[in-house]
């Protein structure tokens, strides 16, 4: 957003004339960082409309996760949920939705989410070594942003 800086707009009315007085607004200069430097670590592009809330008074986790090929997760869920963008490599990311298993091929620049205590294992079907950035909202202060699961059933072999 831009800033402007305005001047006043006075009008001056007397009994013999009116007097007016305007000022032109310009647009202000952006205050410039000092000392700042910002690094982007990944982009994704999202294709669905599903979201994540922040709660209050909960930690933010930010995470770097690499996976060697034929490397796995390991079945696990978030409190809160997980905004993961693929950086390198390929995964295929397994999730239960009800009693089915879903998995889904994710390639670098795809970003997807998790929703909280959702099970899920991402599994490292590339040849070469994928690394994924994550963002854990809401995750309980100075608690893990991970809860380790049992294989579930529906997905058994994964």
């Amino acid at each position: 957003m831009k800033h402007l800086r305005s001047t006043l707009l006075l009008a001056a009315v007397t009994a013999t004339s009116i007097t007016m007085i305007v000022a032109a607004v310009t647009p202000g200069s952006a205050t410039p960082g000092i000392g700042f430097t910002s690094t982007t670590l990944a982009r994704g592009t999202l294709d669905t409309t599903n979201g994540i809330l922040f709660h209050e008074n909960t930690d933010v986790v930010v995470a770097q996760n690499t996976i060697s090929p034929g490397g796995s997760s390991g079945w696990h869920s978030h409190p809160g949920g997980a905004v993961i963008v693929v950086a390198q490599g390929t995964i295929t990311w397994y999730h239960v939705n009800g009693n089915k298993c879903n998995a889904v091929l994710l390639q670098a620049g795809q970003t997807f989410f998790e929703r909280p205590d959702q099970l899920v294992n991402a599994v490292n079907t590339g040849s070469s070594t994928a690394v994924v950035y994550v963002t854990f909202p809401s995750v309980p202060v100075g608690g893990s942003p991970r809860t380790e699961e049992a294989n579930p059933e529906v997905c058994s072999g994964v």
